[in-house]
């Protein structure tokens, strides 16, 4: 039930740190995977493409699909929509935390 909860929680922290990437340079799911298990998220594949996916289609995210040793990979990007949520998600968390800490 816990891990549930937390994890309903997380998804928000999850879209966040992929605008943050995104906005610095393209990202791909197998890279943005690694670096999410390397700030110690535990998300699969199956949840994490859905989340690219979704962000995508709310405009957030634009995809390239890439060419990379004969296999197709897609590229996301923050787009400046994407930008914007991301600075206002900044603002609120930075907020949130100065008063939960």
């Amino acid at each position: 039930m816990e891990d549930k909860i937390l994890r309903k929680l997380f998804l928000g922290f999850i879209q966040i740190h992929i605008l943050h990437h995104a906005k610095e340079h393209p990202i791909y799911g197998a890279w943005m995977h690694e670096e999410l298990q390397s700030h110690g998220y535990e998300i699969s594949a199956g949840t994490l493409y859905p989340i690219l996916h979704s962000m995508e289609s709310d405009g957030l995210l634009t995809k390239e699909n890439r060419n990379v040793e004969g296999k197709i990979r897609k590229y996301y990007t923050a787009t400046s929509k994407g930008k914007e949520i991301l600075d206002q998600a900044r603002a609120k968390a930075y907020e949130l935390f100065k008063e939960i800490k």
